[in-house]
């Protein structure tokens, strides 16, 4: 029995999310059967994190064991052959000793992409959110650096997570414009259930000129789901990888061409 690690990219729209449920169509279960016909046997896959319906990936690392006798070559040509266009295998390679995708990872990244543009924009429709109302960048770069350290994030948690503790840890989160678009990046341990399209929602308030920049930090403090803004869709999230910093042979966070 071998173990296998990969890094698999993909564009959410047309799936209820990541994570294999029975009758419903998902990434996980895609990826899966791909594999498992190359194998010529059942192949289970463990991620470094779920995604949600309509989120996308541009490097989602998976493990998975197999004892058919196939080299990278197969994997890799023979799951992408059988995976829809929207879902692909971006590299695999043996996985080191005692690897696991979800516990081996100390962090996660990820990308919210805003259009912001007086009309919806037509080639990003289902890769971005889209608010025509002015954003003011800066002002939500300030907000959300009263996010960096390790809080109880209970304010931007959703009312389903499933999570014992709503401790998490922010080491890096920035808001930049680029051109018509808006984007925030974050970095931090593990994330809630909604939690960065909570915490993009309510940055977009700050955003326009709705709230102050220390709002942010003043619903943090608060811990109240209810008193923050909405949540902010799903088709704007990307998971740009996670961090394996014992085992650098693993590829690095994808960092994609973004406008």
């Amino acid at each position: 029995m071998t173990r296998w690690v990969a890094g698999v990219a993909y564009a959410g729209t047309a799936y209820s999310g990541w994570q294999r449920l029975a009758h419903i169509d998902s990434v996980q279960g895609r990826v899966e059967a791909a594999l498992s016909s190359v194998a010529n046997q059942p192949v289970t896959i463990a991620a470094s994190g779920r995604t949600d319906a309509g989120v996308h990936a541009a490097m989602q690392v998976i493990h998975f064991d197999s004892g058919a006798p196939r080299g990278v070559d197969a994997w890799l040509r023979g799951g992408n052959s059988q995976l829809p266009a929207d879902i692909a295998l971006q590299w695999v390679m043996p996985a080191p000793e005692g690897f696991h995708a979800r516990y081996a990872a100390v962090a996660r990244r990820y990308r919210y992409v805003i259009a912001n543009t007086p009309a919806p924009p037509a080639l990003w429709r289902a890769r971005s959110a889209w608010l025509r109302h002015p954003l003011d960048a800066a002002r939500m770069d300030a907000a959300a650096r009263q996010l960096l350290g390790e809080h109880d994030f209970s304010a931007f948690r959703a009312a389903e997570c499933q999570s014992r503790t709503p401790m998490r840890r922010i080491t890096d989160i920035s808001v930049q414009r680029r051109g018509e678009f808006v984007l925030l990046d974050v970095r931090g341990n593990a994330f809630l259930h909604h939690m960065v399209r909570n915490i993009v929602g309510s940055l977009m308030v700050v955003g326009r000129g709705q709230q102050p920049t220390d709002w942010i930090g003043m619903l943090l403090a608060g811990r109240d789901r209810r008193r923050a803004a909405a949540t902010a869709p799903a088709e704007g999230l990307y998971l740009l990888g996670a961090e394996y910093p014992e085992h650098p042979d693993i590829a690095s966070p994808a960092d994609p061409v973004f406008p």
